[in-house]
Formats: structure tokens, sequence, C-alpha cells
């Protein structure tokens, strides 16, 4: 269970996000909204999709804004791209996608505006922003920063993702897990801002290949 200053962070951060993003004349409180999304974040079958997961793409998002036609917009993607998750469906991103569409609608924001957030939060469903896409490079680089973590981190976000997948059996979940890996291997980057392609690539190369060969002994 997070402690209360956490949650008052986050939902300090949130609000000042959505009031950033929305019209001059605002709209509802955007308190609800912030605990709602919290809610969602806390619930008992993550175990990396977390409060942790959430907080560590924000600041990694911090760290690429000036890569960000509107870094705000990249904000809230981030907030809703895993606010729908459950391990044993295909469909997430998408749900997480509609969310966005309902909340940010009756919370103000304009149709355009909404309309890219859930753009980009569907965009983590494959992590292929376009050469001119800078909003999801953004937000695909801070969701993927973690494959560049140190080996104890990293051993413990592989560790969190099984235990997500708990009810998966070995060998099947080895095959989908190397899949995945071997999927992100073939991007011809898997860091678009000059920052990710800079720190992170060479590092989250070696910690898939890593893994690979893990889940293949």
């Amino acid at each position: 269970m997070p402690d209360p200053s956490t949650l008052n962070t986050l939902r300090a951060r949130f609000v000042q996000t959505l009031e950033a993003a929305r019209a001059p004349e605002g709209g509802p409180d955007p308190a609800p909204y912030a605990d709602n999304l919290l809610a969602r974040w806390q619930e008992p079958q993550r175990h990396y999709h977390t409060l942790a997961h959430l907080t560590a793409v924000l600041d990694h998002i911090d760290v690429l804004q000036q890569y960000a036609d509107d870094p705000d917009l990249v904000r809230l993607a981030a907030w809703f791209h895993d606010a729908v998750y459950l391990p044993d469906r295909s469909e997430n991103e998408e749900r997480s996608a509609r969310l966005a569409e309902r909340a940010l609608d009756e919370a103000g924001v304009s149709a355009a505006k909404t309309a890219e957030v859930a753009r980009l939060v569907r965009l983590t469903a494959g992590h292929a922003p376009a050469d001119d896409d800078r909003n999801g490079q953004v937000l695909c680089d801070a969701d993927l920063a973690i494959l560049a973590s140190p080996p104890s981190k990293y051993a413990a976000y592989t560790a969190a993702v099984r235990e997500e997948y708990g009810f998966v059996p070995s060998d099947a979940f080895r095959t989908g897990r190397s899949a995945v890996l071997r999927d992100l291997l073939a991007l011809p980057h898997l860091f678009r801002t000059p920052y990710g392609a800079e720190h992170w690539e060479a590092t989250a190369r070696y910690n898939i290949t890593s893994e690979l060969e893990i889940l293949s002994s």
C-alpha cells in the first residue's frame, strides 16, 4: 500500500497536467479523475504495471519533454496507458484509450486533444511511432525505459512481469515472453528520441538479449 505522500504527489501531478491541457475555462474538479486512476493503478492483479511504473514513466517524460510537441498530452497518455490492465486480456490498450476518451471529454479537454491522448495510448500496444510522431516517440521511449535498467532492477522487472502472468504455465510463458522480446529486438530502434538512443538503446538490447538466453536455457 503506497504511503499517503506518494498518492498526494501523484494526485497533484495529475491535477497540474489536466489543468494545463484543458480549455482556459476549466471544467469539473480534477481530483475525482485522479483518484479513479490512482485506484486503477493499485488493483491487486498488478505487480509490474503499478504506481511505481506510472511514476517512472512520468519521470522519464520529464526527462524527454523537450522532444515532444505537447508534453502535457503525453503525460495524460501515460496516466491512461495502462489504466485498464488485465493480464489475461489482449485489448487493454484499446480499453484504456476508450476510458481516456470518456474521462477527458467529461473533464473539459478539447476533442482534438482527447483524440491525441487516445491515439498515444493505442500506440503503446506496439511501441512503433512514426518518424514524425514526436509525442509518440516520447511516450514509447518513456514506457520502454525500464528495459535499460541496471541488472538488479531489470531482474526485479522481469520477476514482476512473471508474477502478473502467474496463471500461465512456465513453458507457455517462456514461449510468449520470448516472442515479445524478439519483436522488440527486431525494431530498427527501441528508442526514438535522441536521449533514448544515446543513453538507453545499447543497455536495453543487452538486457533483452540476456533475458532471451535465460528463457531458452
